[in-house]
C-alpha cells in the first residue's frame, strides 16, 4: 500500500541539461510520478571545477529540492557524484534517499570482447575515487584495460543545443579516434550529457563502440527504493517540471531539441535563496568558437 507521501515529487539534479538523459529513463520507468528537475545552468559546467565548489553547489541544489518536498532525489550528474555523493548524503535529512550515478563499467567489462573499454567523462570524474573504485572492483579482476578521455567543449556544446552539430562530430573524432585505434569496443558515457552525443558518435564511428550509460540502472534503483518505502505512485499520469538557474528561454529551446518534446521550463524566482550567502565560484566555461 502506498503512503500519503507517494504523491510528493521525485527530485532530479544536474549541473545543466545533461541529466535530462536520466530524466528520460525515470519517466519511462515511473510514468505516474511527478518529477522536479533542477538544472544549475548558472554554474555549468562542473567538470573542471574545484571539488569544494562542486560539493557546495550540489548540496545547495539538493537542499532546494528537499525544501520543495521531494521524497527522493537523484544526482543526475557524474561529476557531482564523483566528489560529493557521500558528503551530501550525510548532510541531508536521514529519511531522504539520495541516488547517485556510478559509471557503467560493470556491464562494460562483462561484455567487452576486446578487453579494452573507453570512458568518456569530465576531468573531475576521471580523477575521482568513485571511478577508480569501480575500475578496481570490476575491470581489473576481469583483465579489462580502461582508457579515460575528455574534451572541455563537449558539455558546453550539449548545453547550447549543438549535440548533433558538425563541431560535436569533429571533436568526437578527435577524442575517440585513439580509443578505437587502441582496440576499444565498448564506450562508457560517463557524463549524463553524453547520451545526447550518441547520434554524432554513430555518424563518426558507426558501430565501432557499444555505448553504455547509467540512466536505465538509476531508474530501476529509484523504482525499487520507492516501492520498498511504500512511496511508489502507480496510478494517475505524472508530470515533469524543469527549473533552471540560467536563462529559461534558452533552456526551453534546448530541452525541446534534446527530448523532442515541450516541457514546462521556468527560472528561479528572483528572491530564491538556493546558494548560501558568500558562496564564491569561478565563472563557467564556455565552448570555444571557431571562425
Amino acid at each position: 500500500m502506498s503512503r500519503p507521501s507517494s504523491g510528493r515529487p521525485v527530485g532530479v539534479f544536474d549541473s545543466g541539461v545533461g541529466g535530462l538523459s536520466v530524466l528520460r529513463d525515470l519517466r519511462a520507468a515511473l510514468p505516474a510520478e511527478e518529477l522536479l528537475y533542477f538544472a544549475d545552468q548558472l554554474h555549468c559546467p562542473y567538470g573542471e571545477r574545484d571539488p569544494a565548489e562542486i560539493e557546495a553547489l550540489t548540496l545547495s541544489a539538493l537542499r532546494w529540492l528537499e525544501a520543495r518536498g521531494c521524497k527522493l532525489v537523484v544526482i543526475a550528474c557524474n561529476t557531482a557524484c564523483a566528489f560529493s555523493l557521500t558528503s551530501v548524503r550525510a548532510q541531508l535529512a536521514d529519511d531522504l534517499p539520495v541516488v547517485g550515478l556510478v559509471p557503467a563499467l560493470k556491464p562494460a567489462a562483462q561484455q567487452s570482447r576486446s578487453r579494452v573499454v573507453g570512458v568518456l567523462a569530465t576531468p573531475v570524474t576521471l580523477e575521482g575515487s568513485l571511478l577508480r573504485e569501480v575500475i578496481d572492483r570490476h575491470a581489473v579482476p576481469a583483465g579489462v584495460s580502461v582508457h579515460g578521455v575528455w574534451h572541455r567543449d563537449l558539455v558546453p556544446l550539449v548545453e547550447a543545443g549543438e549535440a548533433d552539430s558538425p563541431r560535436a562530430e569533429e571533436l568526437l573524432r578527435e577524442v575517440l579516434g585513439p580509443l578505437r585505434d587502441a582496440g576499444a569496443d565498448t564506450l562508457v558515457l560517463g557524463c549524463t550529457h553524453y547520451p545526447f552525443l550518441a547520434g554524432a558518435i554513430r555518424r563518426a564511428f558507426g558501430n565501432a563502440f557499444a555505448l553504455l550509460d547509467s540512466g536505465p540502472g538509476v531508474a530501476r534503483r529509484v523504482r525499487a527504493l520507492l516501492s520498498d518505502r511504500g512511496e511508489l505512485r502507480e496510478e494517475g499520469s505524472g508530470g515533469v517540471r524543469v527549473v533552471t538557474s540560467g536563462d529559461p528561454d534558452r533552456a526551453r529551446r534546448v530541452v525541446r531539441q534534446l527530448l523532442g518534446q515541450e516541457l514546462p521550463v521556468e527560472g528561479l524566482a528572483p528572491d530564491a535563496a538556493v546558494w548560501p550567502p558568500g558562496l564564491a565560484v569561478s565563472p563557467p566555461l564556455r565552448a570555444e568558437k571557431r571562425s
